[in-house]
């Protein structure tokens, strides 16, 4: 592991430890301030919408600038913005407003991150390397998220969420740091004489994606996987109030359904180099869509805490399969100047659709019903849809997808 490596792999960690305590600190904050699930679930929204506005302008963007000045300049924007909140806090003027609004722009600002990431880290270690420096990187941020949300809701419930936020504008600024201090250059050269119009840019990530037929069906049932995964962020905190009785203030217990799906995370990410492997890509897919939702369902019939924690660790295990699994192979097949736009498009429909689609269902359902379960079972309903699209596809039940991670 060269020194321009660890300090990227440091700058992710920092970057993913800001990110969880955010993710865990601003539903809190938010379901404090008002008690609603509605607004709760709007804060998620809010989070995942940046990707589907900015996705394709950021992805053509780090491919035509400097993709570490992109990353430095987003980290120190998130820092910025990220501080009005406990300034407004410690004045006593916070609003839910407040929070959804910082919640939008802090994800704008990642968005433009994200899309100069995309392409970065197969700059700087090469296509060969890709799959290891991959599987490091993921390594050390699923531990991240295993342990923080778990720490974070511990101190959720001793101290106000508003404070934490401090953590995510230090970690940025420690991030911008360390990824200004890399020697080597995370940008390709362009070719000689390549002029392209930003909108010419953006159509050949669109294009690439659409005549990709593995990648167009990951990318389009990933959609649905990620509605599920909104409806469930989204209700996590009012499920574990109104159904469970976990308070989301001074209540441990809090802490332990945080970490549930990062420790499903993790194993899932121990288990798919052994399963693709053995299975290739297209079984896995095949298989883990089903075992996803089917474990959503156990999820949403859970009643009681610790019912809750093995089956949302079970449902990580899963969720973390269906996404790893689609998106090393992407990055496996993509040219490296399309690295970026590929990417950001295919996480702008997967991710930036489906995850705000997921919240905002959840939300208006389980505001309409007075029952978060209805919420993440409307959710669930969508997602049932893909997992049907997957197999009835002959591109994953055919012989096409081969083994790339």
């Amino acid at each position: 592991m060269d020194t321009d490596f660890k300090r990227y792999l440091n700058a992710r960690v920092l970057s993913v430890t800001g990110a969880v305590v955010s993710a865990v600190a601003l539903p809190v904050l938010v379901y404090q301030l008002t008690g609603s699930a509605g607004w709760t679930a709007a804060v998620t929204a809010a989070e995942a919408l940046p990707y589907l506005v900015f996705g394709l302008l950021a992805g053509a963007l780090a491919d035509r600038l400097d993709r570490r000045t992109m990353m430095v300049a987003m980290d120190f924007t998130v820092a910025a913005v990220l501080l009005t909140v406990p300034l407004a806090w410690l004045a006593g003027v916070l609003t839910a407003p407040h929070v959804v609004v910082v919640a939008f722009a802090t994800q704008t600002a990642f968005v433009f991150f994200d899309a100069a990431n995309f392409g970065a880290l197969p700059t700087l270690v090469g296509k060969d390397n890709l799959a290891t420096a991959y599987s490091t990187v993921f390594g050390r941020t699923t531990v991240v998220e295993l342990v923080v949300p778990g720490v974070t809701g511990l101190v959720v419930a001793i101290v106000a969420p508003a404070s934490l936020l401090v953590v995510n504008a230090l970690t940025a600024v420690g991030s911008a740091l360390l990824l200004r201090s890399i020697t080597r250059s995370l940008t390709p050269p362009r070719a000689e004489g390549r002029r392209s119009h930003l909108v010419a840019d953006v159509r050949e990530g669109l294009r690439f994606v659409w005549r990709e037929p593995i990648i167009r069906l990951l990318t389009l049932v990933g959609a649905t996987h990620s509605v599920v995964g909104g409806a469930w962020m989204s209700m996590l905190v009012p499920f574990a109030d109104q159904v469970l009785g976990v308070a989301p203030k001074g209540d441990a217990r809090l802490a332990v359904l945080f970490s549930c799906w990062g420790v499903g995370a993790v194993i899932g990410s121990r288990l798919l180099p052994k399963v693709t492997a053995r299975w290739g890509n297209a079984r896995v897919s095949l298989v883990a869509l089903p075992v996803s939702f089917v474990i959503g369902v156990l999820v949403l019939l859970s009643g009681h805490w610790l019912v809750l924690c093995v089956t949302a660790t079970c449902w990580g295990v899963a969720g973390a399969i269906v996404v790893i699994n689609a998106i090393t192979y992407r990055q496996q097949v993509c040219p490296d100047d399309l690295q970026s736009r590929v990417n950001t498009t295919a996480r702008m429909v997967a991710w930036g659709l489906g995850h705000p689609l997921g919240a905002a269902l959840a939300g208006t359902v389980s505001v309409a019903t007075g029952d978060p379960r209805a919420g993440l079972g409307a959710g669930l309903a969508v997602f049932l849809v893909g997992v049907v699209w997957a197999w009835a596809s002959p591109v994953l039940r055919g012989q096409k997808y081969r083994n790339h991670t």
